[in-house]
C-alpha cells in the first residue's frame, strides 16, 4: 500500500509596509513612536512583535494577536515563528491597554518573563517589551523584568 504524504514550503509573506521616520530602535520611546499610530484609537489589545537584524534595524513588523477589550492571547511560538521565518536577530513585543493605563499587569510581567526564557533557548532575544496606552509607554526592560 503506498502513503501520499504531505509536502510543505514554508514562505514569509509582505503584507505591505508603513512608513516612518525611524526604522532603528535604540529606546523604548523610539517602540512607541513607529507603533503609536497602531494603537491610536483601538478599542481591543493588540500585541505586535518588532522583528529586529544585528544592528537593531526593523525588519518587519508582525500582530500576533488581536483580542479582546481587556486581554489577548500570546503564545511563544506565535513570536519565535514569525522571528525566525524573518532571520531576527532579536525582537522586541508591546502590546496597547486599550484602558489608557499602560502599567504591566501581572499576566504581562509573567508572559515576558516566560517568552524571555524561550528566546535563550532559541538564541532569539526578547529585547523587551513595552505596554501602550493613551499616549504613554512602560517597558518592562527598564522596570527590570527583562535583564
Amino acid at each position: 500500500m503506498a502513503y501520499r504524504l504531505p509536502r510543505y514550503r514554508v514562505t514569509l509573506v509582505r503584507e505591505g509596509s508603513v512608513s516612518n521616520s525611524n526604522n532603528h530602535i535604540r529606546t523604548p520611546q523610539d517602540v512607541m513612536d513607529v507603533l503609536s499610530t497602531e494603537y491610536d484609537n483601538a478599542v481591543v489589545e493588540m500585541a505586535q512583535m518588532l522583528a529586529l537584524d544585528t544592528k537593531n534595524k526593523i525588519i518587519g513588523i508582525f500582530t500576533i494577536s488581536t483580542g479582546s477589550l481587556n486581554a489577548s492571547i500570546i503564545h511563544p511560538r506565535d513570536i519565535f515563528q514569525r522571528a525566525i521565518l524573518s532571520n531576527a536577530a532579536s525582537v522586541i513585543l508591546a502590546h496597547n491597554h486599550p484602558s489608557g493605563d499602560p502599567t504591566p499587569s501581572s499576566e504581562d510581567t509573567e508572559l515576558t518573563k516566560k517568552l524571555v526564557d524561550a528566546g535563550k533557548i532559541l538564541d532569539i532575544p526578547i529585547l523587551d517589551h513595552v505596554v501602550i496606552g493613551d499616549g504613554k509607554f512602560v517597558s518592562l526592560k527598564e522596570r527590570g523584568i527583562i535583564s
